[in-house]
């Protein structure tokens, strides 16, 4: 174990119920980091929204001055460069609120876990961080049935992101545990609480 509670990772593909394990692991006494959540409060800092009214202009500002997240997608999904550039903005903010959140959640002793919901833990390299991951499987159509319902993607868009991130298999491989989130959430719940369970023990 790195730090005196385990920091577990949360890895699987889009759409496949990673913020539902982190909410299943914050009710059991996890400290939840979600990587979205911070993206989405740096994003809608007025420095960054002034950068990125500079470099995109006001096609990705909603009319309320906040940064249009969908048209941000939009931008980077298909630029690399765009990508780069926006990430090299957002991400070292994103580590240190991170970095905050983990020495709070350290000496908090309400908190028994640290719970680090990435989209991209391997891509960007948080798993080096981690003491374990979960790898969150469900089924290719549950996935594009749930951003389809939630984000109104279509399969293409689906398809997209994801061949821009590294494969499912390679992500489920280098997994320390698997859960299947396809429908029962209470079959879920029974299996997240095993693992963490386990996770604790250090078993």
């Amino acid at each position: 174990m790195k730090t005196g509670k385990p920091i577990i990772g949360l890895a699987g593909g889009i759409g496949s119920g990673k913020s539902t394990i982190a909410s299943i692991l914050s009710d059991l006494g996890a400290g939840v980091i979600s990587s979205d959540k911070l993206n989405h409060e740096e994003l809608n800092t007025p420095e960054v929204v002034d950068c990125l009214r500079r470099w995109w202009g006001e096609r990705v500002i909603t009319p309320n001055g906040r940064a249009d997240r969908d048209a941000i997608r939009g931008i980077v999904t298909d630029d690399q460069q765009a990508r780069r550039q926006l990430e090299k903005l957002v991400h070292p903010r994103i580590i240190r609120r991170q970095n905050d959140l983990i020495a709070n959640y350290l000496v908090d002793p309400n908190i028994s876990a640290i719970v680090l919901d990435v989209p991209l833990l391997y891509e960007v390299g948080l798993v080096d961080k981690c003491d374990c991951v979960i790898y969150v499987e469900a089924d290719a159509e549950v996935r594009l049935a749930r951003v389809s319902r939630d984000r109104d993607w279509t399969a293409e868009d689906l398809k997209r992101l994801e061949k821009s991130q590294l494969s499912l298999a390679t992500k489920r491989k280098n997994a320390d545990y698997i859960v299947v989130n396809n429908s029962d959430i209470t079959s879920l719940r029974r299996e997240v609480e095993d693992v963490f369970s386990r996770i604790l023990s250090g078993s």
